[in-house]
């Protein structure tokens, strides 16, 4: 009879835990879900991350000024560079000044190019033609046939590259737009050469 009391007294106490610790669980698995606690699941982040910023929407600065006008010289200028250079190389009688003129065609071409991206960038009108000084030297050249036009290109072109070194190299130290004065800082080697070239032509040739 003792013996029997016994067992049912461990089968009551093997009951009792099982229901505690069931009870435990139950508590903990509640408790787990409540909003102020934070699961491993559906934690968040201990560093959180700002969201992607959206790109700006500034445009780029308008160019205004000597900026400009340097702009709208450098255009037909360049334009008229090509324009004569053809000339040259089909006209010139001197084998260097018919390379020369080669040259500018392909050098002002590429740097023309150049400023009418820059122009489209900064939403800049550029004029379409040479201006009329441009057009005056052209038509006077275009009368003129062997030594005569040799001597007449190699001057217009050392006083052409001259100014248009004096002008790039001040907007390339002055200019207030960035990628215009790039665009200056860039260029003014190439000129710096051509007027270099020039000279040593004038100088062979005794054009003063």
């Amino acid at each position: 009879m003792e013996t029997m009391i016994k067992q049912m007294v461990k089968q009551i106490k093997t009951i009792v835990l099982l229901i505690s610790v069931s009870t435990l669980l139950a508590i903990g698995a509640a408790c787990s879900n409540e909003p102020g606690n934070k699961g491993t699941a559906n934690s968040e982040p201990l560093v959180k991350t700002d969201p992607a910023k959206p790109p700006s929407d500034k445009g780029d600065t308008v160019v205004t000024g000597g900026d400009l006008a340097f702009m709208n010289d450098a255009a037909p200028g360049g334009m008229a560079e090509v324009e004569l250079g053809k000339l040259a190389a089909a006209k010139a009688q001197n084998a260097e000044v018919k390379i020369f003129g080669q040259k500018m065609v392909e050098d002002h071409s590429k740097a023309n190019e150049e400023l009418k991206q820059l122009a489209a960038q900064k939403k800049v009108t550029l004029p379409p033609d040479v201006m009329p000084k441009h057009k005056e030297i052209m038509d006077k050249l275009s009368k003129l046939s062997g030594a005569d036009f040799d001597k007449e290109y190699v001057k217009a072109m050392v006083e052409d590259h001259e100014k248009d070194v004096a002008a790039f190299e001040n907007v390339s130290k002055t200019a207030a737009d960035a990628d215009v004065k790039a665009f200056a800082t860039k260029t003014l080697p190439t000129l710096k050469m051509h007027l270099e070239m020039i000279k040593g032509m004038a100088d062979k040739m005794g054009v003063k």
